[in-house]
């Protein structure tokens, strides 16, 4: 069948970036459709967020300390040498440790109440953006529309059709995750009760520990170097946590929720993240190893940016034009390369023994840090971001 009704803007994709957008644009006033593949809730990993993202959710109506776990900072352990060093993150913003299937179905419910038109258990095939109009084929239907924001994730509808997804190195190469519901104990409750991530250095990469209400836990191991050869699976995941001193105590007497998972092939950016009544936000336009928890941060930021833009470009008679996005990506290209380059330091130049452990001892440092870790990546007096932007491996991310 055919759909007769023309949309001003048509979303692909009902995650965080795409309810994001799919919301603020309606906020404005205009006839957006939200397509999704699946049908919330649906399991996501990535649950630790940013304070810099509490200002979008204002935007988008959302208290998203219902129901959430208060996340005050970030640890970062080295459980060999015994050195640690601690990121507050609770200031001017909050943020929260958040299940994503509960949080990102109330994302998507909320686009609904704002009047986005919404279909689910249905499949983007096609896009066809012309001078004229979008066209968007389903495996249901066929739609129009003025302009098409593609938010599908790591299946980058257009990236992939436009063969400009460029893979980034050297960092994680695949992640092993499972979920755990936790035995009462001393330390559990002190875990708890500061909601903080703690990410454990291993000689293989990283293992993160993030707390969730009702005492339950995401842990994952996040492998960069080559592991022992005779370990694959179950094995590989469960050698390292019981290598772990600190994960064995929080895991004595836990219950496994569900089976292991694998998330693989982490790292990438599109080069063509927008063009004529088009755009990408979120996974789609890049994502990044989640060392630092900045992928739902660019998802819902993004999708701020492109949505701002998109009814501006409508405004003013701009919506064809192909370089609408170029001001706003300049922005994004900053957000994305400052946290690249952190990460590829992080895995290349001992990023955490190096700065993060001795950070304590110059407080401007230790702020700046701070301060890129939460999210805020647009300030004019960062020093230690504007020296990882002129350092080295700073390509830019073309929009071809």
């Amino acid at each position: 069948m055919t759909e007769q009704t023309i949309y001003d803007i048509i979303v692909a994709g009902g995650g965080p970036a795409g309810s994001t957008a799919a919301t603020l644009l309606a906020q404005y006033g205009l006839k957006v459709l939200l397509i999704e593949r699946d049908q919330h809730p649906r399991f996501h990993i990535g649950e630790s967020m940013m304070p810099r993202s509490e200002p979008v959710m204002e935007r988008l109506g959302i208290n998203w300390g219902d129901g959430n776990l208060v996340k005050n900072g970030a640890e970062f352990i080295d459980e060999k040498t015994g050195k640690r060093t601690y990121f507050p993150l609770q200031g001017k913003y909050r943020t929260y440790q958040i299940e994503r299937s509960v949080f990102d179905e109330r994302l998507f419910n909320n686009a609904l109440r704002h009047g986005v038109v919404a279909r689910q258990r249905e499949k983007v095939l096609a896009v066809d953006c012309t001078a004229e109009k979008v066209s968007v084929a389903t495996d249901s239907a066929t739609y129009q529309g003025r302009y098409f924001i593609d938010a599908t994730g790591r299946s980058a509808l257009l990236g992939k059709k436009h063969k400009s997804i460029n893979k980034l190195t050297n960092l994680g190469k695949f992640a092993l995750y499972k979920h755990y519901h936790l035995a009462p104990s001393p330390t559990v409750e002190q875990l708890f009760a500061t909601g903080n991530i703690e990410i454990l250095l291993t000689d293989t990469g990283w293992i993160w520990c993030i707390p969730l209400i009702n005492k339950r836990l995401s842990v994952g191991l996040v492998v960069q170097k080559q592991p022992p050869d005779d370990l694959k699976g179950d094995a590989l995941f469960e050698h390292y946590l019981k290598a772990s001193p600190r994960m064995t105590e929080l895991l004595a007497n836990a219950q496994i929720w569900g089976d292991l998972r694998v998330e693989a092939d982490f790292s990438y950016f599109n080069d063509k993240r927008y063009g004529q009544r088009f755009a990408c936000c979120g996974d789609a336009a890049g994502f990044l190893d989640p060392v630092f928890s900045s992928g739902f941060f660019f998802a819902t930021k993004t999708a701020e940016f492109i949505a701002d833009q998109v009814y501006r470009g409508f405004t003013e008679g701009r919506e064809t034009d192909p370089l609408l996005h170029a001001e706003s990506d300049e922005l994004y290209q900053t957000g994305f390369q400052t946290m690249y380059l952190m990460i590829e330091r992080f895995y290349c130049s001992n990023l955490v023994h190096n700065l993060f452990f001795e950070s304590d001892r110059e407080a401007r440092i230790k702020n700046e840090i701070t301060a890129i870790l939460a999210g805020d990546l647009w300030m004019a007096d960062n020093n230690f971001q504007k020296g990882l932007l002129q350092g080295r491996n700073n390509r830019p991310l073309t929009n071809t």
